[in-house]
């Protein structure tokens, strides 16, 4: 279940990518296939083992072009052990609203992109995370979870101060906001629901059959009420 587009990152076969907090590695997985030199990035050690591994059974199985590359790097989001320039795009999905000192992190990821690079960065969108938290205390109040809600124009300004140009933004995951409103609602923890089981086997089909009638309801709901906000920029040249 892919958040940003990569065709709009400019992403192409040969390019230098982070994934900024991978979690499980969804992301770096497609950069992978595409034919990128990919590191995914976090701080979750037994995650990265399991992305790493993963890494390796694509590359036997024949899933990557030719010469693409994939390794992983655990480390803080506020500290990032690369040098300035370094990558040609950095991806940060669903992880900023983790990060207490959320300017730094982002100052990092400036750094370490290069000149004309592209980076992506997605969030909860405002509207369906603040009836996530006003439905649930427990939704939020856990150890790691998120600590803020972003608006678009709070984010877009953070990060352009931080000297990249806004190119564009997308929502993502319309049919994915109903199912947490629900879970909210029940118990976050109260998977055994009926309605919260009905809705997830939903779901499931979705992301593996893909029928065509869930992805046009997508495609309706997306902007309306998409569970997650992307934002793209450009690093300009001059940087």
């Amino acid at each position: 279940m892919l958040t940003v587009d990569f065709d709009r990152l400019g992403l192409q076969a040969g390019d230098r990518v982070l994934d900024m907090g991978c979690g499980a590695g969804r992301h770096a997985f497609e950069m992978y296939r595409r034919g990128a030199d990919v590191i995914a990035f976090d701080m979750d050690v037994e995650e990265l083992e399991n992305v790493r591994n993963l890494f390796v059974a694509m590359k036997e199985a024949g899933e990557v072009p030719e010469g693409a590359e994939a390794d992983v790097k655990e480390g803080d989001a506020l500290s990032l052990p690369f040098a300035d320039g370094e990558f040609d795009r950095v991806v940060a999905a669903e992880v900023l609203e983790h990060i207490p000192a959320d300017i730094q992190a982002i100052q990092e990821l400036v750094r370490v992109l290069r000149p004309g690079g592209t980076l992506a960065v997605s969030v909860p969108r405002w509207l369906p995370e603040v009836i996530n938290w006003k439905l649930s205390d427990d939704y939020h109040n856990v150890e790691g979870g998120h600590i803020r809600i972003y608006t678009d124009k709070e984010l877009t300004d953070k990060i352009s101060k931080a000297g990249l140009t806004f190119t564009g933004k997308d929502y993502a995951h319309g049919l994915h906001s109903p199912y947490w409103w629900i879970k909210c609602a029940v118990g976050v923890n109260n998977d055994d629901h009926p309605l919260a089981k009905a809705y997830h086997k939903l779901l499931v089909w979705e992301i593996m059959k893909q029928p065509k009638v869930l992805q046009l309801a997508g495609k309706v709901l997306d902007p309306m009420i998409g569970k997650s906000m992307v934002l793209y920029f450009t690093k300009p040249l001059s940087a």
